[in-house]
Formats: structure tokens, C-alpha cells, sequence
């Protein structure tokens, strides 16, 4: 055997002595989506499996699963392709297609029939969630529910109005964060709405439906009015980014943001036709 002589540039167990530079995460300038795909892979709150997040072309977050399968096997409704980090409803007519996970989530009962390999693929699936519940790798997550605001305080999840169109918040304005990259290369931990910035106002508004829906009853609902801003404070909201990240258009994304257009048939929960009062050392004086 002829020994082994580690060159000077690494330890004596092969590592290097110096390590290579992490590269900067960056977004191409012509990219339809400003969202990094680091750290978008997470795992299903109610089957504990891996899924992909991306954008829809409507800008709505949709999980996909994270292999491709034959797009023969497939039906066409389910049928998934990505394009410049969108997702789009449909083949693009290769052989491969993605699929949504809600398809063949165990925790989820189809509302339609998938075919026989989507069916295996689900059980297989199943039986893996099966045998990470009973090893406690993972507890199926409870369905979340809205509890009611006290009168004194905002809803848990507020609709905002701007840009010309009503959005479902995530969660309380206050809570909101910025979904920026920071130079830590981490999700910037300021938050959307700052003392330093104009702010909306609460007010009672029609609960008018979108096109294409029933007539719902004519009755006000609390809303958190941005619209009188100007339109590069209603971006900076919509983008949901802070103040010093909405002035670096080269940041990307490391999450999606979490406003839903609002739907007044589909969000009826989240309707509330009192204004919150503020805390009691934020009154107005008269």
C-alpha cells in the first residue's frame, strides 16, 4: 500500500482548510418570479410529506408535489407544468407533468376520481404517514379555526383594501413580516407595518361580491383601507416588504406573501362588521 499524503490544502480527514465562499442566492432581472426556490420545500401540517411551494398565475401559493410522474398516467385535470417558477394548470406536452400534493395527500379525501396510479401513490403515501405517527416523527396538525377577536382588538386575520382589490391577511397587521432575503441570507424579521410609514385606516365598507358571484346582503364590513396611500406604499403592502426592502428592488423573495384576494362567499368567517377599537393608550384625544 503506498501511504496516503493529504495535500496542504485540507485537514488530515480530506476537509478543506479553507472553505469555498457561499454564492449569494440571486433572481434574474427578466424572472417572472421574485421567489427564491431555497427553502420553498416543506412538509404537509396534516400527512408530514415533502412538499414544493410555488406561484400561481393568479398569485396564489399552491403545493405541488415534489417528483414528476408520466403525464399518461395522469389526468388531465391534475396535470401541473412550471414555467419561469409559475405554476400553470396544465401539461405543456412532454411526458412529465407535476401534480398537486392535495391529489394524493392521505389526510385529504379526493372530491374526484384520480385513476388507478395516483391511487397507489396515494396508499404508499398513507402508509408512510402511518408509520411516522407511530414512531412520534410526526403529529398531524388540527384544523385551525378563527377564534373570534375581543371587541378590543384587531381580527386574527384582517382584509385589507389596495391596489384596487380586497386581500385576506395571514395574520394580524402587527404580525405581519417582511418576506425579503436578508444579507444573513435569511428571512428579514422587520415587520410590514412601521411608525415611520403612512398607515391606513380602518372603515366600514360594502362586502360587495366579485364578478361572477351571487348578490350577497347589502351590509358594511371592517376594513383596513390602504388605498389612500400612494401607489409604492400599496406595492411595498402587496410585495409585503419592509421599508428598507421595498427600496432594494434586487432582494428576493424567501417566502410567498400571505394575502389571499378576498372572497366574500369563501372568507365569510373572516367578515366583521364592527370597527376594532384601538388599545387605550393610542386613542385620539378629543
Amino acid at each position: 500500500m503506498r501511504p496516503h499524503t493529504p495535500s496542504a490544502d485540507c485537514h488530515w480527514d480530506g476537509s478543506r482548510r479553507t472553505p469555498h465562499p457561499r454564492r449569494p442566492l440571486r433572481v434574474a432581472a427578466t424572472s417572472p418570479s421574485r421567489l427564491l426556490r431555497a427553502g420553498q420545500s416543506g412538509r404537509c401540517r396534516r400527512c408530514g410529506h415533502h412538499i414544493d411551494w410555488y406561484q400561481r398565475t393568479d398569485q396564489r401559493p399552491i403545493a405541488l408535489h415534489p417528483r414528476e410522474l408520466a403525464a399518461s398516467r395522469v389526468p388531465a385535470s391534475c396535470r401541473w407544468h412550471l414555467s419561469g417558477g409559475i405554476a400553470h394548470p396544465h401539461g405543456d406536452g412532454s411526458a412529465w407533468c407535476r401534480i398537486p400534493h392535495l391529489v394524493i395527500c392521505p389526510g385529504h379525501t379526493p372530491t374526484a376520481p384520480t385513476g388507478p396510479h395516483l391511487e397507489s401513490v396515494r396508499r404508499r403515501l398513507a402508509v408512510r404517514t402511518r408509520r411516522l405517527i407511530d414512531t412520534g416523527l410526526f403529529t398531524p396538525a388540527p384544523e385551525a379555526a378563527c377564534t373570534p377577536p375581543a371587541r378590543s382588538g384587531p381580527p386574527c386575520r384582517p382584509v385589507a383594501q389596495m391596489l384596487l382589490s380586497r386581500y385576506l391577511a395571514e395574520a394580524p397587521l402587527e404580525d405581519l413580516r417582511c418576506v425579503a432575503q436578508s444579507r444573513q441570507r435569511r428571512r428579514c424579521p422587520q415587520p410590514v407595518l412601521t411608525p415611520t410609514t403612512p398607515q391606513g385606516r380602518w372603515t366600514l365598507l360594502p362586502a360587495s361580491p366579485q364578478r361572477g358571484q351571487l348578490a350577497l346582503p347589502a351590509g358594511p364590513m371592517a376594513v383596513y383601507d390602504l388605498s389612500r396611500l400612494p401607489y409604492a406604499e400599496q406595492l411595498r403592502w402587496r410585495t409585503q416588504r419592509c421599508p428598507s426592502h421595498a427600496a432594494t428592488p434586487g432582494a428576493a423573495d424567501l417566502t410567498l406573501a400571505g394575502w389571499q384576494p378576498f372572497d366574500p362567499l369563501l372568507h365569510a368567517a373572516h367578515v366583521h362588521t364592527r370597527l376594532p377599537h384601538p388599545p387605550p393608550g393610542r386613542r385620539r384625544e378629543a
